[in-house]
């Protein structure tokens, strides 16, 4: 089974990568970028609604 992923973006530094929801907290919780350290809701750092919606509907 293949499992889906989704398109980060940081709203502060640019940096866009692609995750598993398995390997992120939830939509709601505080994330971290991995490249300047901003925190924010994961929500914020969804690429698209598309990746918010998948990213929501898999946890």
């Amino acid at each position: 089974m293949v499992e889906a992923y989704v398109r980060l973006l940081c709203p502060e530094c640019t940096k866009d990568w692609e995750s598993t929801p398995s390997d992120l907290p939830r939509h709601d919780g505080t994330f971290h970028c991995p490249n300047c350290h901003a925190s924010r809701r994961l929500a914020e750092f969804a690429r698209t609604d598309r990746d918010l919606q998948t990213l929501k509907g898999l946890q």
